[in-house]
């Protein structure tokens, strides 16, 4: 993928995921804001922390269930994101089916879905950045409010672990909005650390060019 097209898709998802709509906002309202860049270097993943999380993941009563969703999937994903973000303490922006579809079909980019006693319960874009594909980046991660803080979290990331460790990447990376102290404790528990801060604008949101 070309430079210009790779910048494309991550303004795309990034005014997906990160940007802060109202009903009776304008674009030229949005922003700034302040993401806090966070990365764990494979290197750091020991066999022992690797098999910690499994352990956390085999034992969670929840019992999800991971699949990589489909376009028939887009729907619940929706569904899935707009609840998530309810009770989230990230800045909320409505997303449409069709949105949705633009990433799903990005070739570098998968959605998982979790389903946990027959229904969706949470989701994760995940995605391969760099000049070699060599950085996994979790685009966004969300669970229902029925099912927060109850381990579904360490399910969906280990099971994007798994999806880049089989493409043989060197890092992972993501990103959590300043005020999400939930998210960030979350994260920085399963071994990211802070390497830097964003702050970003309306245009970072809305470019297309």
């Amino acid at each position: 993928m070309s430079s210009s097209k790779l910048n494309l898709k991550k303004r795309k998802i990034r005014s997906y995921f990160l940007s802060v709509e109202k009903k009776d906002q304008k674009e030229d309202e949005v922003g700034p804001l302040e993401y806090i860049q966070m990365k764990l270097p494979v290197s750091d993943i020991t066999p022992e922390f690797e098999e910690n999380l499994t352990k956390k993941v085999k034992s969670n009563i929840l019992r999800a269930k991971i699949r990589e969703a489909n376009e028939e999937d887009l729907q619940s994903v929706k569904y899935l994101y707009d609840r998530s973000w309810l009770t989230s303490q990230t800045p909320f922006s409505a997303i449409s089916v069709s949105s949705l579809k633009t990433i799903w079909e990005y070739p570098e980019t998968i959605i998982l879905v979790a389903k946990v006693y027959g229904s969706d319960a949470g989701f994760a874009i995940i995605d391969f950045v760099g000049k070699n594909r060599e950085i996994g980046e979790i685009g966004g991660m969300g669970i229902i409010p029925r099912f927060q803080r109850k381990g579904l979290g360490t399910v969906i990331g280990m099971a994007a672990w798994n999806y880049f460790k089989k493409k043989g990447i060197k890092e992972l990376r993501c990103e959590v909005f300043k005020g999400n102290a939930v998210s960030y404790q979350f994260i920085k528990s399963i071994g990211f650390k802070e390497y830097d801060r964003k702050t970003y604008k309306s245009e970072d949101f809305f470019s297309e060019s």
